[in-house]
This record gives structure tokens, sequence and C-alpha cells, in this order.
């Protein structure tokens, strides 16, 4: 994708072509690119043996297993040492949890902006080790987690904390660099969960200064594949899952559990190719300013209506928020709102805590 189209874009995802169904629940889920769906059933007409075997088909499956890895850790500026490729964020950060190890009584920090899956991990580890949990409070009206309501809080008991890059019902963007500043003047890991962000913006793990970072690529038109970064230094503090008898050198070795699913693994160049390749830049900035016209429309006419509240920015500049946009109305109840909007046109929307529960009950109320 070298210049950014809608028509263009349309005749590039099956799903878009064939029914008129509108998808406003991007947050959830995209739509897969057609190239990715053609490779997944190239590759399971025609290379769909076990990893590792050394005849000529054995060779093609191993050759584009790797280009798959290779080219998920190129798009996010790390070397493939330094990912894993597992069936889920949720997945991945477990496995995370279950091999990381802090001395007791140490202490952990993580929000009630999240996605379930960036606290219970954290949690489970917490009980496991005996560390203490710190409660990181974002700030009102607009519910930003930032370096400056962070840092009264991390101390050098501080070893790991743990943030959203997107609320995943809020859309506003944090300030991730700003804040592993914060985290890494104490010694401690950050960890960001990149679900939300990936899908609207460039991921650039070196440039945002994390220790961690993970995203779906589900949410960013491959198969239901998710990825986690973890830097060289910080799997020093890593303890290997894997059987004994395996290598521990790399992120995938520690943490891989037996390989991630082959065909879409090796679909994956495919995506980075439509994403603009070496240079994904330019084609974000674009996604970015099309995402900011768009969103504009809709705050606009929400801000304007008493009876609405749009929860979170109300802002629609792309700098400070992505597209993904959550209100309620007073008096009706936001299930029957959807149902009646499902009832009366083709628009795909959504009602729920989307697994933010803590965020829905304890922040939103």
């Amino acid at each position: 994708m070298t210049e950014f189209s809608i028509a263009n874009a349309r005749t590039r995802f099956p799903a878009l072509i064939k029914d008129n169904q509108v998808y406003l629940d991007n947050a959830g889920g995209s739509q897969v690119l057609g190239d990715v769906i053609d490779s997944i059933s190239t590759y399971l007409s025609t290379t769909n043996v076990q990893l590792g075997a050394s005849y000529r088909t054995g060779l093609a499956s191993n050759s584009a297993y790797a280009s798959g890895y290779a080219a998920a850790a190129s798009y996010i500026n790390a070397s493939p040492s330094e990912i894993v490729l597992g069936s889920s964020t949720t997945q991945n950060f477990m496995n995370l949890a279950a091999s990381l190890s802090f001395p007791a009584g140490s202490e952990i920090i993580l929000s009630k902006m999240e996605h379930e899956t960036n606290v219970k991990p954290w949690l489970y580890m917490a009980q496991k080790l005996g560390l203490e949990v710190t409660w990181w409070e974002s700030g009102a009206p607009e519910l930003r987690l930032t370096p400056e309501n962070l840092r009264p809080l991390v101390s050098a008991k501080t070893k790991f904390v743990a943030c959203t890059h997107v609320s995943n019902i809020l859309g506003g963007i944090h300030d991730v660099r700003g804040i592993a500043e914060v985290v890494h003047g104490v010694g401690a890991l950050f960890c960001v969960d990149g679900v939300s962000f990936a899908p609207h913006r460039q991921v650039d793990v070196k440039a945002f200064g994390v220790d961690f970072y993970a995203f779906s690529w589900y949410k960013v038109y491959a198969g239901h594949i998710a990825l986690l970064y973890a830097s060289s230094a910080a799997q020093k503090h890593m303890q290997g899952l894997a059987h004994y008898f395996n290598p521990q050198a790399t992120l995938a070795d520690k943490i891989g559990f037996a390989g991630s699913n082959y065909e879409l693994t090796q679909a994956l160049p495919l995506v980075v190719k439509y994403l603009g390749g070496e240079d994904p830049e330019p084609v974000f900035r674009d996604i970015a300013e099309h995402e900011s016209k768009l969103q504009k429309i809709l705050l606009e006419f929400l801000n304007e209506r008493e009876d609405v509240v749009v929860h979170g920015s109300t802002s629609w500049d792309s700098k400070v928020r992505v597209p993904t946009i959550s209100f309620t109305v007073e008096g009706v109840n936001s299930r029957e709102l959807v149902e009646k909007v499902d009832e009366a046109s083709t628009y795909g929307m959504r009602w729920g805590h989307f697994y933010s529960k803590r965020l829905c009950d304890e922040v939103l109320g």
C-alpha cells in the first residue's frame, strides 16, 4: 500500500467486497487482508509439514516460517530473537508472568485503565512471588496515565510497571516514552499493552523505550496470532519455560512452547508489505489523517448533544487519540441502543466492558 486510498483498500479485503456490513468494532478485531487469506490457503495446500525437516517441502516450510518471524520483528524495529508469536496477547502475557522473577516484597505498579489481559497475569505473578501491588490512578477528566501521575508512586522497591498504550475503550494515547523514562529511573521494567495502538499507528519498540510490548496481529489485518517483544536486556530477568533439552537463546525459545501457528506466522510478511514494508511511517501518517477526519465528524456530533457523555478525551486530534470512541446516552440502556442500531442499519457497533471491567466499574462507574 504505497498511497492511502479508500477505494483501493476496500478491494484488498474480501469481507468488504462481498458484504455491505459496516465494521465499527475494529477495536475487537480487523478484517483479514486478502493476500493473507490466499497465503494461508497456499501454505496449507503445499507446505503443511512439521518444522525442522530436511527434505524439500520441509525446507520450504522452515523458510516461510522464519520469514514470518523476521518480518514481524523488523516491523517493530526489533530482532527476531526478541519476539515470540502466540495465540493471543493474553496468552503471551501469562507466559511472560510465569517466566519473570523478582525478590519477595518487591513492588509492581498496575492501572485500572487496562484490558484484563494486562492485569490478571501480573496479579498472578505477584501472588506467586510475594510482591506488593500498587494501583496507578489516571488523571481526570481525560483519564490519562502520565509520567507526572506515575512519578510519586515509583521507588527503589518498584521492579515492574504495566500500562496500556491506548485504552481499548477510551482511545486516548499514553506517552509511553515519557513513562518509560520514569520507570527506568528507578531501575524497573516496563511492560506495555499495544493491542489498541498497533492498528492505528506505527510501532517502534526502540523509540518507545519499553522492555516488553505486545499486540495482536488479528487486529492488524492478519490471522488470529499475537506478538510479544522482550528486549535482550529484559530477557535476563526471565526463566525459560521450555523443555530442558531445548535451547534458551531467544524469546521464542524461552516461552514459545513448540512454536506459533505455522500458517499464520508465514503470512505476516504480506501484512507488513501492505503497511509499507521497510518504511511504514507514510502509510500510518495517511491513516491517522483519514481517521482524524472521521472521528471529528462523530465527536463534534456527540459533543454537541446534552444527553451524551463521551468517556475520556473529547478531542479528535490524531496526536492524542485513535478512533476508539465510547459514549453513553442519558436514560438509554447501552445494549438496547446498539441493538436498535443493529435492527435499523448495517452498522456494526458494540456495547459492554470489553474485558476492561475494572475501568468500567471502578473508574467510569
